[in-house]
């Protein structure tokens, strides 16, 4: 063996062994599902007599699993308790849990549960699924962005919600130039890889 292919073949023993290193270290792309329910909310924006208004869900139960390599394996399953809503003051929060509005003695919880999750391109996605709310249910889409650092992704989207399709604020209150038909849902997520204790 001459001095030139002595010199390759300790080069290739060298090399081989950390570009495979590199390689298992790098792995496959995550699967994330621990999700940090501190860290992860509902909101919504609506406007009566023009004026927005800011509320939130106090409690969010997020069941998710996000599979980067294989987007359609994902899932995402969202309920709200609807008695934790801040509707922007207590009079509004004891008046949308009666029965023109949420009718929580009846339908205490809603949920959105994915039928399908497509990838739009970079780190964008269209999930599509089925909202429960008040006994009706409706199909909707909704784009969410995941932003992935390290072991951990953020998941932030949202869909625009027409109260009346669900009967929310019926009657006296089906009025949309007092409430407007259109609730703007932003929901906020994070999780951590399956790997990750």
């Amino acid at each position: 063996m001459n001095a030139s292919m002595s010199f390759n073949a300790a080069l290739l023993a060298v090399a081989l062994p950390l570009a495979t290193g590199a390689a298992l270290a790098a792995g496959p792309d995550p699967v994330f599902s621990q999700v940090q329910a501190d860290k992860s909310r509902v909101d919504f924006v609506f406007k009566q007599m023009n004026v927005p208004i800011e509320g939130h869900f106090g409690k969010v139960r997020t069941d998710l699993v996000f599979d980067a390599a294989a987007p359609a394996k994902s899932s995402v399953r969202l309920e709200l308790d609807l008695a934790s809503i801040d509707a922007g003051s207590s009079e509004a929060n004891s008046e949308v849990l009666g029965k023109p509005w949420f009718n929580v003695k009846d339908n205490p919880t809603a949920t959105f549960v994915s039928t399908a999750v497509r990838p739009l391109g970079g780190n964008r996605y269209e999930v599509v699924g089925n909202l429960s709310l008040k006994g009706r249910t409706q199909l909707l889409t909704a784009p969410v962005t995941v932003t992935r650092q390290g072991d951990t992704a953020t998941f932030d989207g949202g869909f625009t919600l027409k109260r009346l399709e669900f009967a929310i604020g019926d009657g006296m209150w089906a009025d949309t130039s007092v409430v407007a038909n259109d609730v703007d849902v932003r929901f906020h997520a994070v999780a951590r890889s399956a790997g990750v204790k």
